[in-house]
């Protein structure tokens, strides 16, 4: 199947690659403009960009259902516009900034559990190691589907042993967080699709009562697992830094020198911590 599609606002595809290629389980070109995606039943779709940032278009390749394609809307934004989030800034002290990543959407991970598991493995981590634990990770038990891998399914990792984590180099206690949430998923204790339909605060209670999964990391599951718009974690170094540097200050700013800002960026929160963290980046 081939579904060509047409967006009727501003969307900066260079600047989601780019983000993208950062991870290296991703695969995609830059230069040809494509990134191949996983979907249910180990199928692999391909999204083309064929336009502009101001008249952007794709060709989404792949073999599956409407389900899936509308999945794929969601996960890369086409499915809403981004120009009532831009003309919401621009009367903030942060307009400068969505300027410049106008057309920059939230792109969520292609699956729940590879969110929960990636954020658990990056904890504490410099970027570099983190992205090589999560390839050795998904490389040793996952699956290449065409070139693309697929994170293993919670009913494997449910199944290992802390020492056999241990040989890929994870901590003690990262082997344990993460065999520990895949044997609550594998058991139906933790039902992620069904956790997707809660509220916020609903998520971040039934989450962090897992070991291994503090607010930083439900918080990650909202942002980028879900997508969910109204998101900005004050404890965040880098967006500190990131405002500092915005603001022209001379020290990072404190909890409550931000937050003071957010009746003004709100609903849309989130889109102010991804745009402030790709400043920086």
């Amino acid at each position: 199947m081939i579904v060509n599609l047409q967006l009727p606002f501003p969307y900066d595809f260079e600047r989601v690659l780019e983000r993208l290629s950062m991870d290296p389980i991703i695969s995609l070109n830059k230069e040809q403009r494509f990134v191949l995606v996983q979907t249910n039943e180990k199928k692999i779709c391909k999204i083309q960009a064929t336009g502009t940032t101001d008249n952007p278009s794709f060709q989404i390749e792949g073999t599956f259902s409407e389900s899936q394609l509308q999945s794929i809307k969601e996960i890369f934004h086409f499915d809403r516009s981004l120009q009532p989030i831009h003309d919401h800034f621009a009367n903030t002290n942060l307009a400068k900034l969505f300027e410049e990543h106008r057309g920059t959407p939230i792109i969520r991970e292609f699956s729940l559990y590879a969110t929960l598991v990636k954020s658990i493995i990056h904890q504490q981590l410099n970027l570099s190691f983190a992205h090589t634990l999560t390839t050795r990770f998904v490389q040793t038990f996952g699956e290449e589907v065409e070139g693309v891998w697929f994170y293993p399914q919670p009913e494997i990792i449910a199944q290992l042993t802390v020492e056999t984590l241990r040989e890929l180099q994870f901590s003690t206690r990262k082997a344990e967080y993460v065999i520990g949430i895949s044997q609550a998923i594998a058991s139906g204790e933790l039902n992620l699709e069904e956790l997707a339909h809660q509220e916020d605060e609903r998520i971040m209670q039934t989450l962090v009562k897992y070991r291994g999964i503090g607010p930083w990391t439900a918080g990650s599951f909202l942002l980028f697992g879900l997508g969910r718009p109204n998101l900005f974690p004050l404890a965040d170094i880098g967006l500190q830094n990131a405002l500092k540097k915005q603001w022209n200050l001379v020290e990072k700013p404190k909890a409550d020198e931000i937050s003071a800002h957010f009746p003004k960026w709100s609903p849309y929160l989130s889109y102010a911590s991804l745009y402030l963290w790709r400043s920086i980046e």
